[in-house]
């Protein structure tokens, strides 16, 4: 009974609180914002890397069929804080920002010794932004900000020896605004304001399966898979009159369904991993964005799809898991190239990042600290656009406690 209040504190604990950091980027203003891929922190320091991902040690969203490795007696609870410092250069000259915030609260616990669940509260995107610029008679701004997030409950199972197969269930929720102000030189202002609603269910499953080469090493070979959508809710136009403080009806409202799509998601990842103490990892993921509907607005900027993929990197080298503080400390490093799924004037949105971090263990139990760094560029292609250059700075922790074991008093 202990397990299931823990876990509906974990699901109103992520409900309450803002999840997803916020950032400041235009190129978010573009389709449904820039898109997360349920990496943890860990998973971050090594490149974004999890499909083929099966450790008992964090939470691994990425692959639901990881789920089972938590122990008999472990109880794994994981959230993440980020902060970020954001560089921008664009033919207007050079500026800087910050973002940052709760990132995600995630929380896994074994059901049988072949059976293991998952819930938590993860992004699915962000929308954050803010720049202005002269129109006749005038000057307008623009302002974005809100996103989607996924509060999921997951299960893995190991059918037979080395072969695990999950699933995440998902409710999609959230709202995103895109707002105009339009500033006359007699002083008026009139703001424009789209707004997005999403109130939805999505699904996706994966599949691990490990090769044992002999005591010291193995290979697991992992694969995802979301099926394509339409997404459910409503979007509308409202325009206000700021200086009369006045509010029109909406304008142009209709659902989203049928109208608002997402695509088909594939992950496939390959891991390799020496004695518990080195894994390196590689992955793979394509969207089949070009076939995902967008209406969206006349009197907004139009928003292209085309289809995003992207390729990770990542190692992860504990010394000793059984050593001094120093040899259990996690060392972690990765990348990854990113070709975005939005396009702007018929140029891509590219995006790549290298990063690393450490898994600091906690002095008297298995609870880890996680501290990462990371550097991301992007810009459009071929033609530049805005450049953006992100530093972000990452803490979290991943409580991991024998939840589940009661002593005997003789």
């Amino acid at each position: 009974m202990k397990i299931f209040k823990l876990a509906l504190f974990a699901a109103l604990l992520a409900v309450i609180l803002p999840v997803s950091a916020q950032i400041n980027s235009p190129y978010s203003m573009f389709g449904y914002g820039q898109l997360r891929d349920n990496s943890t922190l860990a998973q971050r320091q090594m490149g974004g890397v999890g499909y083929a991902m099966h450790t008992g040690r964090q939470v691994n969203v990425m692959n639901p069929a990881s789920y089972d490795a938590t122990d008999s007696l472990t109880f794994l609870f994981d959230m993440g804080l980020d902060f970020t410092i954001i560089n921008q250069n664009d033919a207007d000259g050079s500026r800087s920002d910050y973002g940052g915030g709760l990132d995600y609260i995630t929380m896994a616990f074994p059901v049988t010794r072949w059976l293991g669940m998952s819930i938590g509260m993860v992004p699915f995107s962000s929308v954050g932004y803010s720049f202005g610029n002269e129109i006749s008679n005038g000057a307008s701004s623009h302002q974005g900000n809100g996103g989607f997030n996924q509060l999921y409950l997951g299960v893995g199972a190991t059918p037979f020896k080395n072969f695990r197969i999950g699933f995440n269930f998902s409710y999609l929720f959230g709202n995103v605004y895109n707002d105009v102000y339009a500033t006359t030189t007699q002083g008026s202002t009139s703001l424009f304001e789209q707004v997005m609603e999403v109130q939805d269910f999505h699904f996706d499953a994966g599949i691990q399966y490990t090769i044992p080469f002999n005591r010291n090493n193995s290979l697991t070979l992992g694969f995802t898979y979301a099926p394509e959508k339409t997404l459910l809710g409503n979007t509308f136009v409202q325009k206000y009159d700021t200086s009369a403080d006045t509010e029109t009806t909406r304008q142009d409202e209709h659902s989203l369904k049928g109208n608002y799509s997402l695509p088909s998601t594939y992950g496939a990842g390959i891991a390799w991993n020496y004695k518990n103490s080195v894994t390196v990892e590689a992955d793979f993921t394509y969207q089949n964005w070009a076939d995902a509907k967008f209406k969206g607005f006349d009197s907004f900027t139009s928003t292209k799809f085309d289809d995003r993929y992207r390729l990770a990197l990542g190692a992860s080298y504990t010394p000793d898991p059984r050593g001094g503080f120093f040899k259990r400390t996690a060392y972690r490093l990765g990348g990854y190239y990113n070709r975005d799924y939005i396009m702007v004037n018929d140029n891509h949105v590219r995006d790549f990042g290298v990063s690393c971090g450490f898994g600091f263990p906690a002095i008297s139990s298995k609870t880890v600290i996680n501290l990462g760094f990371e550097y991301i560029h992007r810009q459009a292609y071929p033609q530049a656009l805005l450049k953006e250059n992100y530093y972000n700075i990452t803490l979290g922790i991943t409580f991991n406690q024998l939840w589940f074991f009661q002593s005997k008093i003789r």
